[in-house]
C-alpha cells in the first residue's frame, strides 16, 4: 500500500483518539501547568494549539484566551476534542483538520501558540516551524513541548528505533541542538529552555498505539541487547519501561 506519510499519522491516531484523551502523560505534568502559566499571563485573543491530539494543550489555553484553535490531522482525534471541550463548558475551542505545514490561516493571525508533543510527526519539520512562525503575530510568544534525541549518536540510533517500532508514524526526535537552530532559521528568538527526564510505563506505553505484538517483543530485543551505558542511559527497567529526555522551550517570534 503507497500512503502518504500524513494518511500513516491519521490512521495511527484516529483509532486512538479516546486512549489519547484519557493518557495520564499527556492529560497532565509540569511542561502543562508552566504552559498554563505563560498564558494566564498573557492572556491571547486567538491561540493556536499546533497538533492537538488529545486536546490537553487546548483545555488549558482556553481558559485563558478569548479564542483557541486546536489544528490536528486526524478528524476522529478532533471530534474527541470537541466533545470533551463540550463536557468542560470550553465554547472557545475550534476544531481545524490540517497539515503543520500547510496551515489554512492568514499570516500574523495568532498571539500565541503552543505544540505539545507534535513534531516528532512531522514529515518536514524546518517547515512545519516556519508556518507556526507565519501564522504568528511579531513579538508573539510560542511554547514547544517534545521528546528530544539524545546527542550520543549511540542513544539516538537506540531511541530512533524503539520509537518507530512502536509507532509507524514516528519521524524523528531532534536533539536540542537541532531544535535552536531550526527555531533560529524559523524566525524564533528562545528565552527559555528547559528539560526533564520522563518514566514511560511499557505496557501503557505499547497498549496506547495498540503496538503489534511483534514490534513489542523487537523493542524487548533491542532493549536486552543494548550496551550497558545504553540501558543506564535510558533508565531500562525489567518490564521494558524506560526514561526519555523532554524539553519545554518558549520563543517569541522575531521579525521575518
Amino acid at each position: 500500500m503507497n500512503r502518504p506519510h500524513e494518511n500513516v499519522v491519521e490512521a495511527q491516531f484516529g483509532p486512538r483518539a479516546k486512549a489519547y484523551v484519557e493518557s495520564a502523560v499527556h492529560a497532565d505534568g509540569e511542561d502543562l501547568k508552566a504552559l498554563e502559566e505563560i498564558v494566564a499571563a498573557i492572556r491571547p485573543k486567538n491561540a493556536l494549539d499546533l497538533g492537538a491530539g488529545g486536546g490537553h494543550v487546548s483545555y488549558r489555553v482556553a481558559r485563558f484566551a478569548d479564542r483557541a484553535s486546536a489544528v490536528d490531522l486526524s478528524s476522529e482525534m478532533l471530534a474527541a476534542v470537541s466533545a470533551i471541550a463540550r463536557e468542560k463548558g470550553l465554547s472557545n475551542i475550534t476544531t481545524v483538520r490540517a497539515s503543520v505545514e500547510a496551515l489554512p490561516f492568514a499570516d500574523g493571525a495568532f498571539d500565541f501558540l503552543a505544540c505539545r508533543y507534535s513534531a516528532h510527526h512531522w514529515r518536514h519539520f524546518d517547515a512545519g516551524l516556519r508556518e507556526a512562525r507565519r501564522v504568528l503575530k511579531k513579538g508573539s510568544r510560542a511554547v514547544f513541548v517534545d521528546i528530544y534525541a539524545p546527542a550520543s549518536p549511540l542513544f539516538d540510533t537506540h531511541l530512533q528505533a524503539v520509537e518507530l517500532l512502536r509507532d509507524a508514524s514516528h519521524v524523528r526526535n531532534y536533539t536540542l541542538a537541532k531544535w535552536a537552530a531550526a527555531l533560529s532559521c524559523a524566525g524564533f528568538a528562545i528565552d527559555r529552555l528547559q528539560t526533564s527526564q520522563l518514566r514511560m510505563d511499557f505496557p501503557i506505553w505499547t497498549a496506547r498505539m495498540r503496538t503489534p505484538e511483534e514490534n513489542v517483543q523487537a523493542i524487548r530485543s533491542l532493549q536486552f541487547a543494548a550496551s550497558g551505558t545504553t540501558k543506564a542511559h535510558f533508565e531500562i527497567e525489567s518490564d521494558g519501561s524506560f526514561a526519555i529526555g523532554v524539553m519545554f522551550v518558549s520563543v517569541k517570534a522575531e521579525e521575518r
